[in-house]
């Protein structure tokens, strides 16, 4: 509760910025990943496939708060987390199952205030922190490495990618080192309608294990207000080009986002 007030009063101080903006720029600024507009969006993941006979399916809820914060006239530090809350069945053994939290990501994105032709970039570092609560659900290791983001926003489009490598440095010694490596193109068209449609993968590559996860996500979102609150809610499918044994086949995705803009 005390959170939710936080960003209900965040959003409060930007209410009269928010009138200028229509629900289309909104809707075009959440395309971006480090836009300057605070943004909480709750990802729901729904998996199927996993396990050897794959009757394994795992829920996945992904809390990622969008935090700008002014570090100059130039530079916006934008701070993006992404927390895990987990629920899996079949996935480690049959008839096993496991409920918790997953480990953070916490990253850091450094980038000019104002871009310049529509070009937007960022760099800055990636956290692993491991507040995974089953042994199946987390690492068990803290790890860091850089990230980095290309945009282009082009009218009605925006494409670009997000990537950050991470690499283990401390953590439980009875668990295995992480280098990882994570890759996510995108594409995304927005009608004067404030509808979004989406096309993204969010490859990942583990160094260590030499294994790719590959999903290819379709969705479409929608802008709008519940009385004055802008919020997003969208959907899609999502399909696995590749995955380990024993990973899944096809998943659905659920969002919905809290927007305050500025």
């Amino acid at each position: 509760m005390r959170i939710t007030a936080f960003f209900m009063l965040l959003g409060a101080a930007a209410a009269p910025a928010a009138a200028q903006e229509s629900d289309e720029d909104i809707a075009k600024k959440l395309t971006n990943p480090v836009a300057s507009m605070i943004s909480v969006p709750l990802q729901n993941n729904f998996d199927w496939g996993y396990g050897a006979d794959g009757s394994g399916h795992r829920y996945q809820l992904n809390v990622q708060p969008v935090v700008p914060i002014k570090l100059s006239a130039n530079w916006n530090m934008i701070s993006r987390t992404i927390l895990p809350i987990i629920s899996q069945r079949n996935v480690t053994g049959k008839g096993i199952g496991q409920t918790g939290l997953g480990d953070i990501t916490q990253s850091l994105f450094f980038t000019p205030a104002e871009p310049k032709n529509g070009l937007i970039w960022a760099v800055g570092p990636a956290f692993l922190i491991p507040t995974g609560t089953d042994r199946a659900l987390g690492t068990g290791k803290w790890g860091a490495g850089p990230t980095a983001l290309v945009l282009k926003m082009a009218g009605q489009n925006s494409y670009g990618f997000l990537t950050n490598q991470i690499w283990s440095f401390a953590g439980s010694d009875s668990r295995s080192d992480v280098s990882s490596l994570f890759i996510q193109p995108f594409f995304s068209h927005t009608t004067a309608k404030a509808t979004t449609y989406t096309i993204n993968s969010e490859t990942s590559y583990d160094w260590k294990g030499g294994n790719w996860v590959v999903p290819v996500n379709l969705m479409v979102s929608q802008l709008t207000k519940v009385g004055k609150q802008p919020i997003s809610v969208g959907g899609g499918v999502k399909y696995y080009l590749e995955s380990p044994t024993g990973g899944p086949d096809w998943g659905v995705r659920l969002v919905v986002t809290l927007v305050f803009p500025e």
